[in-house]
């Protein structure tokens, strides 16, 4: 792809399309938005009217069937990521899924075996882990300044009073664990360096028959180390964002960490007493996607890869599991 865009379309008039990759692209020099699909043509139209999408073609097969396309954007409901992810990777393109990865660990492992059978590149949209402030938090954790660790809680907590809203469908792969939680258990995991070997808890508040809009869980390592999640689109916590780790010597709070170009706070706290960071205020969006085109133009390693995916939705699983809820699919 020496010289060329990398050119990018989009399966769906999502409402995260434009602050997750429309926006970011226009900063990205080598990376173009050249066609949308969607159910509805008509929407697909305003869409591309509104964002200056150039094309919009008829349905989602022919965006992957057009040579022109190198790469799709998948921000479809949960329970179709998987399908067209393995449509779109039969189909030569790579993609950019959003999460989570699919709707439940079975079908991640069929993603990620059609993924390893390809040369394509496949990244699931965890964007708050490419920002530095991610690499930052990681960095105090490893770095040993707080000790050992003994407890790491992550809390994503938001109001989405919209019975009606595809979050809360059942058929479609939603609860609050699949949305706000797979960013909570994605947090836990990265900042342990590890998978919990174990869901000791997990208690639900539902919306609807099986479909959670709260959830709380606790985890525990195979070394001693313990976890908590904290999760809801309609709880008595409104909003709650943020990560906590401590350690025999320090405590590392962060405010903030999934959308840090609002507004964030890194405080550490050890011994020799506490200081406050702010990283950049860039979008974590705009990280990602210069990720996503090194790593198609490159090869260069990215941390959201298919096995990352395929153990983050086994954790999913694990706490519907334990829930009582099931899981979904």
């Amino acid at each position: 792809m020496s010289g060329e865009p990398l050119r990018i379309g989009i399966l769906g008039a999502a409402r995260i399309a434009p602050m997750a990759l429309l926006r970011p692209a226009r900063r990205v020099p080598g990376v173009e938005v050249v066609a949308i699909a969607a159910r509805d043509p008509e929407k697909a139209r305003r869409f591309a009217r509104k964002h200056g999408i150039p094309r919009v073609l008829e349905s989602y097969e022919a965006i992957l069937a057009d040579p022109a396309i190198d790469g799709v954007y998948v921000p479809l409901p949960n329970g179709l990521h998987a399908e067209w992810t393995v449509r779109a990777i039969e189909a030569g393109k790579h993609v950019l899924c959003e999460k989570p990865f699919a709707a439940n660990a079975a079908e991640a492992e069929r993603v990620a075996a059609v993924a390893r059978a390809s040369d394509r590149v496949v990244m699931e949209a965890f964007h708050w882990r490419y920002h530095p402030l991610a690499e930052r938090m990681i960095e105090i954790v490893r770095s040993g300044q707080l000790g050992r660790v003994r407890h790491i809680e992550t809390a994503l907590c938001i109001p989405l009073p919209l019975p009606g809203d595809i979050r809360y469908r059942l058929d479609l792969a939603g609860g609050a664990t699949m949305d706000t939680g797979c960013y909570t258990i994605h947090m836990l995991r990265h900042l342990a360096g590890d998978d919990p070997v174990e869901v000791t808890s997990a208690r639900a508040r539902l919306a609807s028959p099986r479909v959670d809009r709260a959830m709380e869980a606790d985890f525990r390592f195979a070394d001693g180390r313990t976890g908590r999640i904290v999760c809801s689109l309609l709880s008595a916590r409104l909003f709650r964002i943020g990560a906590r780790v401590v350690g025999d010597s320090g405590e590392l709070d962060v405010f903030n960490p999934l959308g840090p170009h609002v507004f964030h706070r890194l405080k550490l706290t050890t011994e020799a007493g506490s200081q406050v960071e702010r990283l950049t205020r860039d979008p974590t969006y705009l990280f990602q996607l210069r990720a996503f085109e090194r790593a198609v133009r490159g090869g260069a390693p990215f941390p959201t890869h298919v096995d990352d995916a395929v153990a983050n939705m086994k954790l999913i699983d694990a706490v519907y599991e334990k829930s009582g809820l099931g899981a979904r699919g």
